[in-house]
């Protein structure tokens, strides 16, 4: 009887090990029917993400189907936008004055010969007043010899004065027209003096807009430092970078266009004015300038372009599938674009080439036939990044 306690305890123990064996030898995959219905927004096997109708307007999918397109015989490049360099002035006083006024600001459209700033000098004050005696002694001279010219045709007075008061006469002419031209050099326009001046107007040289400005009351102005830079932007220079492998291809005449980020839908017109002959030995690129019409002011000097150059003419030369721009994401730095097939969609790697107007050619990864997400891909991508998050939690 003593031993009883323990084969009670020996026997409990028995059934334990095979209650444990026994749950051990039960499947544990999932249910099929439940496992069929995956959670929306997640990837459903080999169907892909799974997204329900209300869910996909919601987040704006469109699709269409790839087809080859004719592609133009066209490049695409990197460009920037810069100032017209023969539309251009940087306005500088032709003699150093104390700045007494400012009457233009930056950004103001300002017209040729427009006032841009008054300067008080020293020079301009002594100039008038050799401008004013030389006035004062023209008219004298003027004066005396046509006395003198009266007198002469009566032969009342003697020839020696009259040739006198002739040579009196030019030379004070000449001094006059020395004065005036001082004056002009100076930048000041002797017409309109009428008495001792030492302001003067700095004024616009061309009609353009006021690009950069460094005049302030009270500053000192030289000839070597400009206080107003005036550009006219009605057109603007695009210089675009070409490789050695597109040098040949574009020449001076094509057309091209011109695409910025600020206005991504719109191409502006333009042609190519210049090829640079030297190699930027930095870049390896040769520059390239197109000249564009700008007359709305909408293209901003420095701004980063894309340029599309025209080097085969109006006539496509090929067919290449192409998709547009926004069907495109990087998926670990990989190009990539989602399909829309058997209810769901897949995300696959693509080859990208050139970029055209507002579509990127795909080289590999799409088949005629197929539908590609065109809208709403960055949906799609952040619904797959937030279920790769969730696998790995």
């Amino acid at each position: 009887m003593k031993n009883r306690p323990v084969a009670i305890l020996a026997s409990v123990a028995a059934m334990a090990v095979v209650l444990a064996f026994s749950g051990c030898g039960k499947s544990d995959k999932p249910d099929p029917a439940k496992s069929a219905e995956a959670p929306s927004g997640k990837a459903s096997g080999p169907e892909g993400l799974k997204l329900a109708p209300d869910e996909a307007q919601r987040a704006g999918i469109q699709y269409e189907t790839v087809q080859n397109k004719p592609v133009p015989d066209v490049i695409s490049v990197t460009a920037t936008i810069r100032v017209n360099q023969d539309r251009i002035a940087r306005v500088a006083p032709r003699v150093e004055g104390r700045i007494v006024g400012v009457s233009a600001n930056l950004g103001d459209q300002v017209k040729a010969g427009q006032p841009l700033a008054t300067l008080d000098s020293l020079a301009i004050g002594e100039a008038s007043v050799a401008l004013l005696q030389a006035q004062s002694t023209d008219r004298a001279a003027e004066a005396d010899f046509k006395r003198a010219s009266a007198l002469n045709a009566e032969e009342i007075i003697a020839q020696k004065d009259f040739l006198r008061l002739k040579a009196e006469r030019e030379r004070a002419a000449v001094a006059l027209r020395a004065a005036e031209d001082r004056l002009k050099l100076l930048g000041v326009d002797p017409k309109r003096l009428s008495r001792v001046e030492s302001t003067f107007p700095l004024t616009a040289p061309l009609t353009g807009t006021v690009v950069q400005k460094k005049a302030t009351v009270g500053e000192l102005g030289t000839p070597s430092d400009p206080l107003f830079t005036v550009a006219d932007l009605s057109t603007v220079w695009v210089e675009a970078n070409l490789t050695e492998n597109q040098l040949g291809k574009v020449r001076p005449g094509v057309a091209a266009g011109v695409v910025v980020a600020a206005y991504p839908d719109q191409t502006f017109q333009g042609k190519v004015t210049y090829v640079a002959s030297l190699l930027d030995k930095e870049t390896r690129t040769i520059p390239a300038r197109i000249e564009v019409a700008n007359r709305d002011g909408r293209l901003k000097p420095e701004m980063f372009a894309k340029a599309i150059i025209d080097t085969g003419g109006d006539a496509p030369t090929s067919t290449a599938i192409s998709v547009p721009d926004a069907a495109i994401v990087l998926m670990q730095g990989q190009p990539t674009v989602f399909l829309f097939a058997k209810g769901g969609y897949e995300q696959r790697a693509v080859e990208l080439g050139d970029k055209l107007s507002g579509r990127t050619v795909v080289k590999s990864g799409l088949v005629v036939g197929e539908q590609v997400v065109i809208a709403g891909t960055y949906a799609l991508k952040a619904r797959v990044l937030k279920s790769q998050i969730g696998d790995e939690h």
